[in-house]
């Protein structure tokens, strides 16, 4: 996938203010429009200039590309960082950026699509008739470490918002905010925090800030939902003989036994060892150790023999049944 340059697209620079970039698109839509333009890519031109300016028109979406764009160095195939959004903070709905895709180039998707946020810094219809009226809510992805989940925690986390300035170029705010991490809580679950959004309208009521959580990448597990995959390395008698082995999972270290006869890639599933329920009438996860086959180093003469050995004494043809 190739980065677009939305920038490039209207023939703007970088910092150029809202009306300059008003300016160009209407000048872009009247010389390529299908309807005038006799152009043979006229079309195509016109979806991606559409693009460009459904991007920098809006101060959030403009702030949270010009980010993204600071950190792509160009060259090769490109492919949007892992949770490049976590940390900024949208208002609006979740369910609105975007119409589903309908137009949209695969790069807008990989970006915007899947946040599926309202653009906002737009007027509240109540406040132009003097009606009160509640705040937007506001939403923001932010990632914690697994570990909180199965003991809770209170973090500092630093969020991202954008306020345009007079000439409607989004700044960036920050603000600190102290939250509580509940035990218990999965990935795409919310945390709400009442008041925190955008103002109200005419003494109305804050909107309220959704806070989306994700995992950081843990050495160990890999996370599915409320379950939990790790790998066990076994020697080759022990999975071929069976044995009883130590185990640290995150409860505590517990012993498990592995069947004779094991191969590897086995699952072995301990029942309510994943992640904890946030209820106390909820179910658990449950946490899976799958097999590793680790072979013993043929690096002494010892060594050596004993592979020999076993060569002989088992005759064992892995591929057989491969023609």
């Amino acid at each position: 996938m190739e980065f677009k340059d939305y920038y490039r697209l209207l023939g703007v620079e970088r910092g150029a203010p809202h009306a300059e970039i008003k300016r160009a698109y209407r000048k872009l839509v009247r010389q390529y429009h299908p309807d005038v333009s006799q152009a043979a890519d006229a079309q195509v031109r016109m979806q991606e200039i559409n693009e460009a300016w459904e991007v920098l028109q809006d101060p959030e979406r403009r702030a949270a590309y010009d980010r993204l764009g600071q950190r792509w160095q160009g060259g090769g195939e490109f492919r949007p960082p892992p949770d490049w959004t976590a940390g900024f903070e949208f208002s609006g709905a979740p369910e609105g950026w975007g119409d589903g895709g309908a137009g949209h180039s695969d790069f807008f998707e990989a970006l915007f699509g899947a946040a599926r946020h309202r653009a906002g810094g737009r007027a509240h219809p109540a406040a132009e008739g003097g009606f009160a009226a509640r705040g937007s809510d506001h939403h923001a992805r932010i990632v914690v470490p697994l570990e909180d989940a199965f003991t809770g925690a209170t973090r500092t986390l630093t969020l991202q918002a954008v306020e345009a300035d007079a000439q409607g170029r989004p700044q960036l705010r920050e603000r600190q905010l102290s939250v509580a991490i509940p035990k218990g809580l999965k990935a795409g679950q919310q945390i709400r925090l009442a008041g925190q959004g955008s103002p109200g309208f005419g003494g109305g009521a804050p909107g309220d800030l959704f806070l989306e959580l994700q995992f950081e990448p843990h050495p160990r597990y890999r996370v599915d939902g409320r379950d939990l995959y790790v790998g066990l390395p076994v020697a080759p008698w022990e999975a071929a003989l069976g044995a009883t082995l130590p185990v640290a999972t995150p409860g505590g270290p517990i012993e498990i036994n592995v069947p004779a006869e094991s191969q590897p890639g086995r699952k072995l599933r301990l029942r309510g060892r994943g992640i904890p329920a946030a209820a106390p009438s909820g179910t658990p996860g449950d946490l899976y150790l799958v097999l590793e086959l680790v072979l013993p180093p043929a690096n002494t003469e010892a060594a050596r023999a004993a592979y020999r050995r076993m060569a002989l004494d088992l005759a064992f043809d892995p591929r057989q049944g491969q023609g």
